[in-house]
């Protein structure tokens, strides 16, 4: 069994065809029920944010995985196979792991060293976790990219060597605004974790700005959004979502996170626009028509126009101390699933040992009959150290043998050695261990499409 990836993303998509490939979170079931349903994968993950959709999984086969999951994807989401071909990029065992360390350590974000893609990568798991296609090997190697990205974060200045994704967004909304921020009105729709940044941002930025008014899809998520605005110093007040529309003209910038299924505002919406807005919108699939950016007065920010932008400023040096974390803990991840390789078969050879000394016991007994329980106790702990300190060296020495890459090899002179049965180490195996690298061969990772 071996780790696979296949996605699409930022870095291989315009924005047009991620919206179309996004999976919201209430969906992601159904979908990994469909990707765990037809043989080809034992485990599977749906990372979906707002710059990529990412299934990791856990396969037998490199070449029937990745049609199963491509072929998934595309029916669940509606793309074309061909277009979804196009733009997706596959990485396979020691390729694969890398990439989920380096997507956890948000060293492949839009904004690298942006501190949701941790969160994300939780939920991501919750949810998969919930829908039972979560077993030992995605558990093993999410959970180690987790506290990967959580040491990179902790460990290193990357949170702080680059903007953020909204801070971004909002020096290009800010660069077409004459008179700046001072006495604009700002309506924001969505209350979650983006609009919640927007307006932390804004406190800090633009604390002469005129009026915020918050819009969600509950009225309390508007309130509490516009209680957080306020509570900064600046005017806030909640409005309805029946009266956006009505209330376009009135603002100078529109920041809409609110990650709706569908386009929440459309050309017709901003008919009545006077002066001028500036839309900057943060959601995928967009909540606002991409014809809007035709429309005369308007300004359109959106992630595409970010990702197209000007590249960002990032302390370099904190860029490589994150590198070297992430290599350095890939490695420690990689030797550790090889050593755990030949466990099955140190098991099944302790096993072998524990019955062989109570058959001798046992035979000890019958022709000894006249042993106390203390005498026998002694004799009984005698032979298993005398058993324990001959397996030792080799038991502990194949693991870390295995380290080096020929796990196979040892644990097969070990069951040649000690005449170990075939099945004696396959119930231990049970279902098989997580490996790294795979029996089939694939491209290792090659970020490019998939012919």
């Amino acid at each position: 069994m071996s780790l696979l990836v296949l996605g699409v993303s930022h870095r291989t998509a315009p924005l047009s065809v991620l919206e179309k490939v996004v999976v919201a979170e209430p969906d992601q079931p159904k979908l990994l029920a469909r990707i765990a349903g037809g043989g080809q994968v034992a485990e599977a993950l749906v990372l979906s944010t707002c710059n990529r959709i990412e299934v990791w999984a856990v396969v037998e086969a490199f070449h029937a995985g990745v049609a199963h999951i491509g072929e998934a994807l595309a029916r669940h989401t509606g793309a074309g196979e061909r277009e979804l071909t196009e733009h997706c990029y596959v990485h396979y065992g020691k390729a694969a792991v890398q990439h989920v360390f380096s997507v956890a350590a948000s060293l492949d974000s839009m904004v690298v060293g942006e501190q949701q893609i941790l969160g994300q990568v939780r939920a991501a798991y919750a949810t998969a976790t919930s829908a039972g296609t979560v077993g030992a090997g995605l558990h093993g190697v999410v959970q180690q990219a987790l506290r990967t990205g959580k040491a990179a974060q902790s460990q290193t200045a990357v949170a702080h060597a680059g903007p953020s994704m909204v801070s971004r967004a909002l020096d290009q909304v800010a660069a077409h605004l004459p008179a700046g921020w001072d006495g604009a009105k700002v309506g924001i729709v969505g209350a979650g974790a983006i609009g919640s940044l927007v307006v932390a941002d804004l406190k800090e930025r633009a604390p002469g700005l005129g009026e915020v008014v918050t819009f969600s899809k509950t009225q309390r998520s508007a309130r509490r959004l516009a209680e957080t605005a306020a509570s900064g110093g600046l005017t806030a007040t909640a409005g309805a979502m029946t009266e956006l529309v009505e209330l376009l003209g009135s603002f100078d910038v529109l920041v809409t996170c609110a990650g709706a299924v569908g386009t929440l505002l459309v050309a017709e919406d901003f008919a009545m626009i006077g002066e001028g807005i500036v839309v900057c919108d943060l959601s995928v699939p967009r909540d606002v028509d991409p014809s809007v950016a035709d429309l005369p007065g308007v300004r359109v920010v959106d992630t595409q126009s970010l990702a197209e932008g000007a590249a960002q400023t990032l302390d370099q040096e904190a860029l490589r101390a994150v590198e070297a974390l992430v290599a350095k803990e890939v490695a420690a991840y990689l030797q550790g699933q090889l050593q755990q390789s030949v466990v099955p078969t140190v098991t099944a050879l302790r096993q072998r040992a524990d019955e062989v000394v109570a058959e001798e016991l046992l035979r000890l007994e019958t022709k000894l009959p006249g042993l106390d329980q203390a005498q026998r106790a002694e004799v009984t702990k005698s032979v298993r150290r005398v058993v324990d300190k001959l397996l030792h060296t080799p038991t502990t020495r194949v693991k870390e043998l295995a380290g080096g890459g020929d796990g196979g090899k040892y644990a097969e002179a070990l069951r040649e050695l000690f005449g170990l049965a075939p099945g004696s180490v396959a119930a231990v195996t049970g279902t098989g261990s997580h490996e790294p690298g795979g029996r089939e061969s694939a491209p290792e990772g090659a970020r490019e499409p998939v012919r």
